[in-house]
């Protein structure tokens, strides 16, 4: 599997990377040869059309094609963890073979967690779903929603109520442009650093109804069910980590080839003992991030959370390095946006941030370590602010939602 996700890599996906990149346009064909190639929903069982793979599997495809095309390993990522992989642990037969027609036929799921003022406190989302009549009626705004605009397939979450009383946070699945879901529109793109060819979007839901039957329900009921969709995010954290694994993988071959090719002061480069230390440093690092991710995904079931933390943080700030290495060792022909390297830089500077930051990941493993909760909020940091919460509201949003 492997020799087959390099060899569509090199031959279909590295001569149109730069071109999605500086197009900035979403990368329709390579999605079309993922799903030819029987790479969009491996992971879906086979009783629903996929293969029926793991995440063992999963992370050697993202890696092979991220080493190609980072946008294109994104996608890859989405089509078999994420939001896929919730709704095949989590869904009914109705939206098990719902999510797996759309994912097989070449759709990238959306997964709408994020607010404009909810990113890594996620249990401070605002987005409301009321209880009315059959079906529940969502009213908010998602926002650095990855694949806006292009994605039919969206898990929503969204705070419940019943009577205006709090429920809990559930995930909603909404299939945009579909006869009901007129209520989703795509707000502004945000115009990225890297990655460019996946829109980054808001995403308005105004009065949008959804059947009962559209709630995805965790094996922990509505009310401590946002653990459980946390848990399948897990898998996410570890697409995100073989991702970044894979640029910087890319950054490192091209960087090797160049220090073998250039002359300078009459020898090839890789002479000189200081880039020599460089690439030992860059192939020492990927190792070991490759070794994390593995272990990540060795078990059964969603990767562990701390192991998955462990993974992410490792890997995105490895991709960090090495490909700013790999940037440094071509010297000025690096720094030209003809040169892929460049848009390596770019492309994994984004992994330290989306899917949970690097400092948050540091709470979480932390937090797992010491076998306790460590509340970011502390007494005092609301005072004498008019425009937030009082301390017996943000008390009362914790003790509704134990697993914040």
């Amino acid at each position: 599997m492997r020799q087959r996700a390099r060899s569509l890599a090199l031959d279909v996906f590295a001569p149109r990377a730069a071109s999605i990149d500086s197009a900035e346009m979403y990368p329709w064909e390579n999605c079309f040869a993922l799903r030819d190639a029987g790479f969009m929903g491996m992971t879906i069982p086979k009783a629903y059309g996929g293969a029926g793979a793991g995440y063992q599997e999963a992370v050697v495809l993202v890696e092979e094609v991220a080493k190609a095309c980072g946008v294109t390993g994104r996608i890859a990522v989405e089509a078999n963890m994420g939001a896929i992989g919730a709704i095949m642990a989590y869904g009914t037969e109705k939206q098990k073979n719902l999510a797996a027609e759309l994912v097989l036929d070449g759709d990238k799921p959306a997964i709408c967690i994020t607010e404009p003022e909810s990113g890594s406190a996620a249990t401070e989302m605002k987005t409301r779903a009321d209880k009315v009549g059959n079906g529940y009626v969502l009213n908010g705004t998602k926002h650095w929603i990855t694949g806006g605009g292009v994605s039919r397939l969206h898990l929503i979450f969204a705070r419940v109520y019943e009577n205006d009383e709090p429920q809990g946070i559930a995930g909603f699945l909404v299939v945009r442009g579909e006869p009901g879901a007129e209520g989703l529109s795509i707000g502004r793109r945000e115009p990225t650093m890297g990655l460019r060819g996946i829109p980054e979007t808001e995403v308005h839901l105004k009065n949008l109804h959804v059947p009962s039957d559209m709630m995805l329900q965790p094996p922990s009921g509505l009310r401590k069910g946002f653990g459980d969709l946390m848990t399948a995010y897990n898998g996410q954290r570890v697409g995100a980590a073989a991702v970044a694994l894979g640029i910087a993988v890319g950054a490192y071959e091209q960087a090797e080839s160049f220090i073998q090719k250039r002359e300078q002061f009459g020898r090839p480069i890789c002479e000189f003992q200081g880039l020599q230390w460089m690439l030992a440093d860059m192939s020492v690092q990927i190792s070991a991030a490759r070794a994390l991710i593995n272990e990540a995904v060795s078990g059964e079931g969603f990767p562990d959370k701390t192991k998955a933390a462990q993974a992410k943080l490792f890997t995105s700030e490895m991709a960090v390095t090495v490909t700013n290495n790999a940037l440094q060792m071509h010297g000025a022909a690096g720094y030209s946006r003809n040169n892929p390297v460049e848009r390596m830089v770019r492309d994994a500077r984004m992994f330290t941030i989306g899917g949970g930051t690097a400092q948050v990941l540091r709470n979480v493993i932390a937090s797992d370590l010491l076998n306790r909760k460590f509340p970011q909020t502390r007494d005092g940091y609301l005072t004498g602010s008019s425009d937030k919460s009082s301390m017996e509201d943000l008390r009362s949003v914790v003790e509704r939602n134990p697993e914040c």
